[in-house]
């Protein structure tokens, strides 16, 4: 089996369909990969004061949302190499709201931020491009949660579709 067909219920948690039925089609890779175009084409013409704005005062500013999607992906990314590659020990949760705080995104410059999105993506989609067809069914657990390596890549994809929806809706 491939990465081809779409996650069943049984590999990942219910949450996780948030994010999984947001992507289209029976290949989460074209989705990441058409997402390397399409992000930085769609943020780049947010300026550096603009990427500070927030929605409201207890909101991330836009630099933080790009730096948590970065972020989560690394994460999302390494549980899906962690798995891939047959490991069986369980990876603890991820506290999105640490992250953020101790990121310190807003000191960051937008910039750097778009160029770090890309690269971040870059490497998600040379770990996914290479992994043998079998990995993509193996199994493991984070956050006391099964996972198949093919629903962490359509939890990627769908992660950065529900962002950029919450940016276009609430910040641009």
């Amino acid at each position: 089996m491939s990465m081809r067909g779409r996650p069943l219920a049984n590999e990942a948690a219910s949450y996780y369909f948030t994010y999984i039925d947001q992507v289209t089609g029976e290949n989460p890779l074209e989705t990441i990969e058409r997402q390397l175009d399409e992000i930085p084409t769609l943020l780049c013409a947010i300026s550096e004061a603009r990427s500070l704005h927030r929605y409201a005062p207890d909101k991330w500013s836009i630099r933080q949302v790009l730096n948590h999607v970065s972020d989560t992906e690394r994460a999302f990314t390494f549980r899906a190499l962690w798995f891939a590659r047959g490991f069986e020990t369980p990876l603890p949760s991820y506290d999105q709201n640490l992250a953020a705080s101790s990121a310190q995104a807003d000191a960051v410059r937008w910039g750097s931020h778009l160029e770090e999105f890309k690269r971040v993506r870059q490497a998600t989609i040379t770990l996914f491009q290479n992994l043998p067809p079998e990995a993509w069914m193996r199994t493991g657990t984070a956050s006391g949660n099964t996972f198949t390596v093919r629903a962490l890549a359509f939890i990627i994809a769908g992660h950065v579709i529900h962002h950029v929806r919450v940016l276009q809706e609430r910040y641009l």
